[in-house]
């Protein structure tokens, strides 16, 4: 009986060629024939740089393939003249034979992604270089072999004319042996763990009579790792199992000690002096608390949610003892990243009007994690200059303390407002890195406004001033899988703002809205995706409530193929005059092209909607707007342009109306 040791599990794997000396322990070398050709394939190219067909070739020593005779028979001599180049090169096919009767799809993927033969295939090679190739394919097919668990693989290479005489085919034919299996698979240490034994052993995955499969040890090493550190381990080590092969009995043992450290739970999380967050911060940002169980996967996600601030460049966390034996305390090191930003767009929107707007943000000027905001926006139609206060992970994670005072002149088409807003609120929000299924918001809002619009029967001119309380609250679900692109889910979210106004007397109503979206795959490369939203506003005439604060449709996030706002009653002067109600319905096929990878896609797109006077709507009048839109996929998200028209358009609309924004319409 002969017994070999392979020391690291890396040499099982054979996913790339293995050191001779290690081949050698574990398999036999790989046979190639060697008979050496009756002629040379290799002839000298006279002067009228033509061969001569008919030549005699000269005798070549021993290359280590069975080259083909190439002396062509008379009829043969045009097909020949076509497959050997002047300078004595051939193109080639490659063909594996012998693999029939394992199962070899991953063999073949692998062998295709790592072959020589096939990297250069789409260049001719003379004798030499062929001969090399086929022997470093032929170590490799019988390394991949070897990380099946086929241990005395060997395999034999040919070269044969094409038999329509285009060329050659190098043939590795292999002849795998038999499997090896496992006898015995031993993994020590995990008594220690104490009730968790099995469910770590059980991670692992290898047990006697499995096949010698090298991506079955690697990954069961791997999981093994990751749950160890999950139930409470943070100090485990879980070495390259030793794995045995016994060539007699086509059989292995493989042994594994694993050091589990000892349980701990979590203890103090530690920082350096020059933090720029306090330890008793990113504790409110850490998903555990001391005491519970270590779980490495907390550790990680205290790391992406430090890089989400925005505030810090690079983290490093690492567990470290505790002041106890039963506890790992957290020790976290922060690089800063800029906290400052100067951010500005300039741009033009059908019904919005040009518009340039500036901003300047500290991320970190009310500490910790207080992001100031200075904003300005100077526009054709809109001017404003605001402060926003965005205090994050405020008491607990993901809760944010906003509060804003804004100054503005909007100028629409359906009223101009010149207004003074304060607001305050929490929020529960959501993130492209935290997608989060709940999310919910409630404030404050104050709002003086001196607001101009028309009588809707005469089209003549007012101007009243409201001051106006408001209590908004919003919750929302998503079930979607992406922020951005979704393609598969449903949403599904609602908002309800009591208000009091004071203009000409004080009177209160309420406005609510229902919003709702899902997402269905109809093939790999087709989403089909529906909107609806409903509105009213409850208590009050639409006269006697604020025009800013009616319901208004049309545009990019409403109906395309009409202008902002441009839809719903009209007054005389054919001006949007907004309603109590609102009714909206939205359906594309999103389609992605393969070409370009796959970065590209187009939607058609039909939507319905309209506003009403009265409390609820009626779904009578529905304005359609329908048109197609060009996707492209970045990785934070698809780039929209949309193109739609109306269907049944009103007296002053436009026929096209285009959009573009980040993100799809819903």
């Amino acid at each position: 009986m002969v017994r070999h040791r392979l020391c690291g599990i890396a040499a099982i794997a054979g996913l790339l060629p293995a050191s001779p000396a290690l081949a050698q322990a574990v398999a036999p070398a790989p046979r190639t024939e060697t008979q050496a050709p009756a002629a040379s394939p290799v002839p000298e190219p006279p002067a009228t740089d033509t061969v001569d067909p008919q030549s005699p070739l000269a005798p070549l020593s021993d290359i280590g393939v069975d080259w083909p005779d190439l002396t062509p028979e008379p009829a043969e001599a045009e097909t020949t003249t076509a497959q050997t180049a002047a300078n004595g090169e051939f193109r080639y096919d490659i063909a594996l034979e012998g693999l029939d009767g394992i199962d070899a799809d991953r063999v073949r993927d692998r062998f295709d992604a790592l072959s020589v033969l096939h990297a250069n295939r789409k260049k001719a090679a003379n004798v030499a270089q062929l001969d090399r190739r086929a022997r470093e394919d032929a170590t490799l097919l019988v390394d991949l072999l070897r990380a099946e668990g086929y241990y005395d693989a060997s395999v034999d290479t040919r070269v044969r004319p094409q038999r329509d005489g285009g060329g050659l085919v190098v043939t590795l034919d292999a002849e795998p042996g038999s499997r090896y299996t496992f006898a015995e698979v031993t993994v020590d240490g995990l008594a220690a763990t104490g009730e968790r034994e099995a469910a770590l052993r059980e991670a692992f995955g290898v047990t006697r009579d499995d096949p010698v499969d090298a991506d079955k040890v690697i990954a069961g090493q791997q999981a093994l790792k990751t749950r160890i550190g999950e139930v409470g381990f943070p100090f485990a080590e879980v070495p390259e199992p030793e794995v045995v092969i016994d060539h007699d009995t086509h059989t292995a043992t493989l042994a594994l000690n694993v050091e589990t450290g000892g349980a701990r739970s979590f203890g103090r999380i530690i920082v350096p002096d020059d933090s720029i967050f306090s330890a008793r911060h990113i504790q409110v940002i850490a998903r555990f608390e001391p005491g519970e169980t270590f779980e490495a996967s907390r550790l990680e996600d205290l790391r992406r949610a430090l890089i989400q601030t925005g505030l810090v460049s690079t983290v490093k966390i690492e567990p470290v003892p505790g002041a106890t034996p039963d506890t790992v305390d957290v020790a976290v090191r922060l690089e800063r990243a800029p906290p400052r930003t100067i951010a500005g767009q300039i741009g033009y929107g059908t019904g919005e009007g040009a518009r340039v707007e500036a901003s300047w943000q500290h991320r970190n000027l009310v500490k910790p994690e207080g992001a100031v905001t200075f904003r300005g926006v100077a526009g054709t139609q809109e001017q404003s200059l605001g402060a926003l206060l965005r205090q994050s992970n405020v008491w607990r994670r993901d809760h944010v303390i906003t509060a804003q005072a804004v100054a503005s002149h909007v100028d629409r088409a359906a009223y101009d407002a010149k207004s003074l807003n304060i607001a305050a609120g929490i929020e529960r929000e959501t993130n492209i890195i935290f997608q989060k299924k709940w999310a919910w918001s409630i404030g404050t809002d104050l709002l003086l406004s001196d607001e101009r619009d028309t009588i809707g029967t005469t089209g003549t001119p007012r101007r009243r001033t409201f001051f106006i309380a408001a209590l908004p609250g919003s919750l929302s679900y998503d079930g979607s899988d992406d922020l951005l692109n979704p393609t598969r889910g449903f949403r599904l979210s609602g908002r309800l703002s009591p208000e009091l106004s004071l203009q000409a007397g004080t009177f209160g109503y309420a406005r609510a809205q229902v919003d709702g979206s899902f997402y269905q795959p109809v093939s790999e490369r087709i989403v089909l995706a529906g909107r609806v939203r409903i509105g009213t506003i409850a208590g009050a005439p639409a006269d006697r409530i604020a025009p800013s604060r009616r319901y208004y449709a049309g545009g990019g996030g409403s109906v395309r193929g009409y202008g902002y706002q441009r839809i719903g009653p009209r007054d005389a002067n054919n001006d949007p005059v907004g309603g109590r109600s609102l009714a909206e319905f939205s359906l594309e096929a999103r389609v992605r092209l393969s070409a370009f990878g796959g970065a590209f896609g187009v939607v058609p797109f039909i939507d319905a909607g309209n506003i009403y006077r009265s409390e609820y709507p009626t779904f009578k009048g529905m304005r359609y707007g329908a048109g197609v839109g060009l996707r492209y996929y970045t990785n934070f998200g698809p780039i929209r342009i949309d193109v739609g028209t109306p269907l049944n358009r009103q007296p002053g609309d436009a026929r096209i109306a285009v959009y573009v924004s980040l993100g799809q319409a819903f």
